[in-house]
């Protein structure tokens, strides 16, 4: 992840620090969501494709600590909360709550900015996998896939993959070097028991999934058929 591609949300019902905020991350060159109160902002987490949010504790509607449970049902990326208070349970209750760090009012804006981007660099770096948890990023010969956003590029240009296709790619990309079976891809990316036509199934869309690589079955760079077993990835 680079500042130029950070969707950065900033929640604060202090329009003066919201917009001072709004600054100092648009000098860096993120992309800013800039809202007053919380409904507004959540309405943003809905539709929009989010890096990193920063909320205020005190909202006129909707509090910093909701909105905070409200993005971790779904998301995980970093979430830095900020505060008037200096009491040791807001700031236990945010952290509780899923919140990455915490920074109280008034605050240096150079100071928050380093924190942005340190939670970012730890986003990027972990992609809050666990320990023993696979990896959520895949990068090879100018492919690069990453399971958390569902984003794919080919040679630094984007790939506008349906969700079963990204599934299908990232299987074969996990195995790499081994034939993965029209069963075991059917089973991985449907969660189905193997049936009758799941093979053309497996096979449409493998062929939808070449061309929009620009990949293909006769001469292929990426993904080859082994006939009367699967498909493979070459490590």
């Amino acid at each position: 992840m680079t500042p130029l591609t950070a969707n950065i949300l900033i929640v604060d019902d202090e329009q003066a620090i919201a917009d001072l905020v709004e600054v100092y991350l648009k000098n860096e060159n993120y992309n800013v969501f800039k809202f007053y109160e919380g409904k507004d902002a959540l309405n943003c987490i809905g539709n929009e494709r989010l890096d990193l949010a920063i909320l205020d504790v005190m909202l006129p509607d909707v509090d910093g600590f909701s909105i905070c449970q409200q993005i971790r049902k779904k998301h995980n990326f970093p979430v830095i909360m900020l505060t008037a208070k200096e009491e040791e349970i807001d700031k236990i209750t945010g952290l509780t709550l899923g919140a990455d760090d915490y920074i109280t009012k008034p605050f240096r804006p150079l100071e928050l900015i380093a924190r942005v981007k340190a939670q970012l660099r730890r986003f990027t770096k972990y992609n809050s996998a666990e320990p023993n948890q696979e990896e959520h990023l895949i990068s090879f010969s100018g492919l690069v896939l990453n399971k958390n956003t569902h984003e794919c590029t080919l040679n630094e240009r984007s790939l506008a993959l349906t969700p079963t296709e990204f599934a299908i790619l990232w299987v074969l990309c996990s195995n790499r070097g081994r034939v993965v079976s029209s069963e075991e891809l059917f089973h991985e990316v449907w969660g189905d028991k193997y049936f009758t036509n799941s093979n053309n199934t497996v096979m449409v869309h493998i062929r939808h999934l070449r061309g929009k690589m620009h990949d293909s079955a006769e001469h292929p760079k990426y993904i080859k058929t082994v006939w009367g077993v699967g498909y493979k990835i070459e490590q």
